[in-house]
């Protein structure tokens, strides 16, 4: 009986042992990767936005150089009396 009784220590140990570890894990080690994944997405984002301000910016300047009817044309109209069809 004392052999039976030991190795139920020995198992309840080790889960014990597995749920301490698995603890440890989950509060400390996986919320330091997933906040240094939240700011690497985060760069990535603004990064983009940065990119996307800056060609919207070129792409207004390049519009507002044209007159009517090369505004007309861009879009695939044709202008004509003063009105783009």
């Amino acid at each position: 009986m004392i052999p039976l009784i030991t190795g139920l220590k020995l198992a309840a140990g080790a889960i014990l042992g597995g749920v301490i570890v698995y603890a440890y894990v989950q509060a400390f080690t996986l919320p330091a990767a997933r906040e240094a994944e939240r700011q690497a997405i985060r760069a990535e984002t603004l990064e983009r936005a940065i990119d996307l301000y800056q060609q919207r910016s070129r792409t207004n300047a390049d519009v507002q150089k044209m007159d009517d009817a090369a505004v007309c044309a861009e879009l695939g109209g044709v202008f004509r009396d003063g009105v783009c069809g």
